[in-house]
């Protein structure tokens, strides 16, 4: 939690940020992250001033429990004064003690932020997905919670001028906009207009920006000139990864050249011929890529 710190900005966890998306897939399946279509509602995490703060905490963990589909869990939610925003007991169940930092006494429109990363660690954990170090892990749930539909609350949390700050999670704000990005694009949700932070706003453009590059990257039909010039002398002169693109090439047992490259939905690598028009789907998400190859 920055609070009133310095926060960071731009991509420097991007590929992980990819590689949790594709392990959301992979782990989820196409099925079940399409019942996440619908995000949590603003109303069912309001918290206004006049809440008892305990008896609201614990109605907004259950908002957030449900939408993730945790029918027994139940969240014993307290605070107390420590450094980061909250912390969560990883036990068996069905029980699970949420403590919440004592800033959220005084800023609770944001307690649905907080409880919605510690809803997604249990969640995580009871499917057994988890990446091997502690900033990866964490950057895991936080995309988790953004692309499964309770994230846009995380970015919404961030605020910044000249004299304070906020941000919640490990994302910075513009990876958080960028999953968000990846998410919209699937399902066709805005989630822009729950913002309440015009800071928020700000980055989800920019991570827009960023996840439509994920769609006009070559051999897709969408390229831009100069990288369909790029690829159209890579694949008279290369073999294999080349820094700086997503493409690959590579001849297949019969000597015949293939192109492998990220699918832009969730980023597991797809291989088809190279033989121009190729209209591809992608095995774990089931979207379909035109490609020029």
């Amino acid at each position: 939690m920055a609070n009133d710190g310095p926060v960071e900005h731009g991509y420097p966890h991007l590929e992980t940020v990819r590689d949790a998306i594709t392990a959301l897939y992979r782990r989820l399946s196409y099925d079940t992250i399409q019942t996440f279509a619908t995000s949590v509602a603003p109303a069912d995490v309001a918290f206004s001033d006049v809440d008892d703060l305990h008896l609201g905490a614990q109605r907004v963990a259950g908002a957030i429990v449900r939408h993730f589909r945790l029918p027994d869990a139940r969240l014993i939610v307290s605070f107390r004064e420590m450094s980061h925003a909250a912390n969560v007991e990883l036990e068996a169940g069905p029980e699970y003690f949420v403590e919440l930092n004592d800033r959220f006494r005084s800023h609770r429109r944001d307690i649905g932020a907080a409880l919605a990363h510690e809803v997604v660690h249990v969640y995580l954990h009871r499917l057994d997905l988890s990446f091997p170090s502690t900033p990866e892990n964490e950057i895991l749930t936080d995309t988790a919670t953004t692309y499964l539909g309770a994230g846009w609350l995380l970015l919404d949390a961030y605020r910044e001028d000249t004299v304070s700050s906020q941000k919640l999670g490990y994302l910075t704000p513009e990876e958080f906009g960028y999953v968000l990005a990846k998410r919209s694009l699937v399902f066709g949700e805005d989630p822009s207009v729950w913002f309440t932070s015009p800071q928020a706003y700000t980055a989800y453009t920019r991570g827009l920006a960023q996840a439509r590059q994920d769609e006009q990257q070559p051999p897709l039909t969408a390229a831009g000139w100069a990288g369909r010039r790029r690829y159209a002398r890579d694949r008279r002169q290369v073999h294999g990864p080349q820094p700086g693109v997503g493409y690959a090439f590579a001849a297949d047992g019969g000597g015949r050249m293939r192109v492998s490259f990220p699918c832009p939905t969730c980023r597991q690598r797809i291989r088809v011929p190279v033989r121009g028009r190729v209209r591809a789907r992608c095995g774990l998400c089931r979207t379909v890529l035109e490609c020029n190859t």
